[in-house]
């Protein structure tokens, strides 16, 4: 797993973050909902926790319903509104780079691109 670096420095009001409980709990349900339905998918298309030996069919199951779950359930609207609960909390303040703590630690992230480009 990429374990990206810290970001170097952060401002004072950002070195503690606080967040209410409901808000917490808010995060923690959104992502048990989805690891562990991802994980459920996982186990019932690979039951043996090896996709090294899965068949062209199984593992093509396996991606479409991975899609189907991801687009059907909005993973991705789920995730835009955890990190706007987390990003709330933090001073936007820009540094010497014109970039703020946030965008600074996720600057240098690798992100998917289109193969081959």
């Amino acid at each position: 797993m990429n374990n990206p670096a810290a970001p170097p420095s952060l401002l004072p009001a950002n070195r503690r973050i606080v967040l209410s409980g409901e808000d917490a709990l808010r995060i923690l349900r959104e992502i048990e909902f989805l690891l562990m339905s991802l994980n459920n998918i996982g186990r019932h298309y690979y039951p043996d926790g090896d996709d090294d030996g899965a068949d062209a069919e199984r593992r093509a199951q396996y991606c479409a319903e991975t899609t189907r779950f991801i687009d059907a359930q909005q993973a991705t609207t789920r995730l835009a509104l955890m990190r706007r609960i987390l990003s709330a909390q933090f001073d936007t303040t820009l540094g010497d780079d014109e970039m703020d703590d946030i965008e600074r630690a996720v600057a240098a992230l690798p992100l998917w691109r289109v193969p081959g480009q």
